[in-house]
This record gives C-alpha cells, sequence and structure tokens, in this order.
C-alpha cells in the first residue's frame, strides 16, 4: 500500500460471500477494505507491504459467524472496535508514531487475533 501523486487515491475493496472466508494479501489491499460473509472468517496477511509512517489502513468485517486473524509488522500498531462475542488477542504493543491498522469487527461469533512477525 502506497500512496501516489497529490490527489486523493483512496479506494475501498469489497469481498463478499455467503458461506466462506477471505484470505487477503496486503499487496492487493488498499486504504480501505470491507469483507463480508454470513459464516467465514478473515485472514489478512500485511507483512509483506509498506505501510507509511502515520497511515492507517481500515478492515471492516462484518459477519455471523467468523472472526479476523490479521498478521502485521512489529512496528504497525492495531486499533480494534466493533461489537462481537471473541473478544481481542494483540501478541504486543507497538511504539507510537507509526502506521495503524484499524480493524472494525461486527458479528455474533469470531474474535479478532493479531500476530506480529
Amino acid at each position: 500500500m502506497t500512496k501516489t501523486g497529490g490527489t486523493d487515491q483512496r479506494k475501498t475493496d469489497v469481498k463478499v460471500s455467503l458461506i466462506g472466508g477471505h484470505r487477503l494479501e496486503g499487496e492487493t489491499l488498499h486504504e480501505r477494505t470491507l469483507t463480508v460473509s454470513l459464516v467465514g472468517g478473515a485472514d489478512v496477511d500485511l507483512t509483506g507491504i509498506d505501510i507509511p509512517d502515520g497511515a492507517e489502513l481500515r478492515i471492516t468485517k462484518l459477519s455471523l459467524i467468523g472472526g479476523v486473524s490479521l498478521r502485521v509488522r512489529p512496528d504497525v500498531a492495531v486499533k480494534v472496535h466493533g461489537i462481537r462475542l471473541g473478544g481481542v488477542r494483540d501478541d504486543g504493543p507497538s511504539e507510537p508514531g507509526g502506521p495503524t491498522v484499524r480493524v472494525d469487527a461486527w458479528g455474533l461469533l469470531g474474535g479478532v487475533t493479531v500476530t506480529r512477525g
């Protein structure tokens, strides 16, 4: 994810499925991603992309059943919002001022798991 030029290049990726989750790689994502499924989670790997310091990448997950598994670099701050049964598991803090990934997870069942590496 890199910004180009002086114009606002923000785009939203939308992934929809009734049954089954989504596997998302960082190289294919824009600044905002919406993933919707009746049953199924989202597996998101952002370790291979360069998110500029101060930038925010936003992922919104809507589902009845299914959580989010997120992999980020150690310098990326992760903020989780939304309502779901399952909680949040983040294996470590990051330094302030770096890039940020915001996860809005809405659903009945399914937590958010963040791994760094």
